[in-house]
């Protein structure tokens, strides 16, 4: 295959994982946004839709195995091909984190919140921003970027323990509230794990460009 025809290939494959990635973030942002209203017609449309994002990632995984069988693209452009499928593989596991929220809304129902709730919104922001740099990094190959978005983790990894411990104090005090704050621990698991999963990305990015697989831990 010429050269060009190649790069148009592959950029059209990246824009995919751009709109993924849009998916993903419109998904988490509209979870977390109906858990904290109560919405649970939101909730509902959020977790029927979920398939979108996994017909999504099957769509772009196609593509990059047609071309690595039909094209056997060298060195830099394997690289990215085989990064792509990790990633895109991450992003639709965020989904499914997004799709966990929306559930966690209809089992709590109408009861109303514990106060340790105030934690997630500020888990979400840091997790989404962290995951539109990741993406952005691994479009561009940015390894500066990359190298340093897995730093800001521990941020969320501060909130979540915060969110243990405050929920745990509560449960101490009157086992009836044990029911909610585990559906709220969940909630903070999933948006602490995609914290993780940009990590991924962001050692996905690195290999790209220098062939190396990096742990940021």
């Amino acid at each position: 295959m010429p050269r060009n025809s190649l790069d148009k290939k592959i950029l059209a494959i990246k824009n995919d994982v751009l709109f993924l990635h849009g998916m993903v973030q419109r998904a988490t942002t509209a979870a977390l946004g109906a858990l904290m209203r109560k919405d649970f017609r939101a909730s509902e449309s959020i977790y029927r839709n979920d398939f979108l994002i996994n017909d999504k990632r099957i769509e772009i995984e196609y593509a990059c195995l047609l071309l690595i069988s039909t094209q056997q693209p060298l060195a830099d452009d394997l690289r990215l091909l085989a990064s792509t499928l990790e990633v895109i593989t991450d992003l639709e596991r965020m989904g499914d984190y997004a799709k966990g929220i929306a559930k966690i809304n209809l089992l709590i129902g109408k009861e109303p919140f514990l106060e340790p709730v105030q934690y997630l919104p500020e888990m979400k922001d840091r997790a989404l921003s962290m995951l539109e740099r990741g993406v952005e990094a691994f479009i561009k190959c940015d390894q500066d970027l990359a190298l340093k978005i897995p730093r800001e983790d521990t941020a969320v990894d501060n909130l979540y323990q915060a969110l243990y411990h405050d929920l745990m104090s509560l449960t101490a005090q009157d086992s009836s509230h044990n029911e909610q704050a585990n559906h709220l621990l969940w909630a903070g698991h999933n948006l602490e794990r995609m914290a993780d999963r940009v990590s991924n990305i962001c050692i996905r990015t690195n290999f790209v460009i220098t062939g190396k697989i990096i742990d940021f831990n």
